[in-house]
């Protein structure tokens, strides 16, 4: 067998695990949303199914998929992954609101026996309330994102495979702790006014943004590993580290943004409509007011 084709099936065999896993997330489901759809079919809609298929599918791209083969021979294929894993994934997973649709999914024995009991144990009741405090979200996001990108521990990780896939696991649920208090999937709730989240949001933003200068203006490679490997398109290790920053930058600003403004609209819609709303009663209170000044003055 040549090196070429065992390296091949060595890389697919090690992925078995990780497919199995997700297809047996994609099951459960997509089992439980049928069954929603003939229960509950108003809390179901063809949106929130395509988007957690398209969370699913971008995770399976930056964990499972051939992409992974490249990400420890060019780092723009390497930050890819990243975004992927951090920015693209994980809100689209929760857009699709797959609390109920899973628990619906699963065997009802299970549910209603031993995952039960779990949810209702006080220890991982406190700590559900703790991990879902927004505050808690964004130093945990932001953490992993600055500690991950150190030279010292990013060269760490590309050494060891079961480190990069600790990496990789960090990346992903403290991307989906971010983006709770963001989408707010059922059962979530607010805990913070929803005015704060914009700046939630361009305060992730400008974090995301420091790593990705550093990376896209810096004159020399940061990660040794990058400038010694073989060169996918002889790709300079500088240019690609720098395509790499700014895929980085880009990326992540616009998706930080875009959803700030959504929200910020939003808002501002709702207090206009609450404006226009009031206007009529307000009206009325001042015009009552003033006849009521106007008989005293007469009597």
């Amino acid at each position: 067998m040549s090196s070429v084709i065992q390296a091949g099936f060595e890389s697919w065999s090690s992925r078995i695990p990780i497919n199995s896993a997700l297809a047996l997330v994609l099951l459960v489901y997509v089992r439980g949303w049928f069954r929603l759809r003939r229960t509950l079919p108003a809390f179901t809609s063809g949106w929130r199914f395509a988007a957690f298929m398209g969370g699913l599918f971008t995770l399976w791209l930056a964990i499972a998929s051939p992409l992974q083969d490249f990400d420890d021979e060019l780092l723009s294929i390497h930050m890819a992954q990243h975004i992927l894993l951090m920015i693209v994934s994980p809100p689209l997973i929760l857009l699709g609101a797959p609390t109920l649709p899973m628990l619906h999914g699963l065997p009802r024995s299970f549910v209603r026996g031993p995952l039960s009991r779990l949810l209702r144990y006080p220890p991982v009741a406190f700590l559900g309330h703790v991990v879902t405090n927004p505050l808690f979200c964004w130093l945990a996001a932001m953490i992993a994102l600055i500690a991950w990108h150190i030279p010292a521990v990013f060269e760490f990780a590309l050494r060891s495979e079961a480190w990069h896939h600790v990496e990789h696991a960090c990346f992903f649920v403290t991307s989906l702790l971010f983006w709770w208090p963001v989408v707010q999937p059922w059962p979530a709730r607010a805990r913070w006014p929803r005015w704060s989240i914009p700046l939630y949001l361009f305060l992730g933003m400008v974090v995301n943004d420091a790593p990705s200068a550093f990376l896209a203006f810096s004159d020399h490679v940061l990660y040794p590993s990058y400038a010694v490997l073989p060169r996918l398109l002889n790709i300079a290790p500088l240019n690609d580290q720098a395509f790499a920053g700014a895929l980085m930058w880009v990326f992540g600003t616009f998706v930080y943004l875009v959803p700030a403004i959504i929200i910020t609209v939003q808002l501002l819609d709702s207090a206009a409509s609450s404006v226009r709303m009031q206007g009529p009663a307000t009206a009325g209170r001042i015009a009552r007011a003033l006849d009521s000044l106007q008989e005293e003055n007469t009597g």
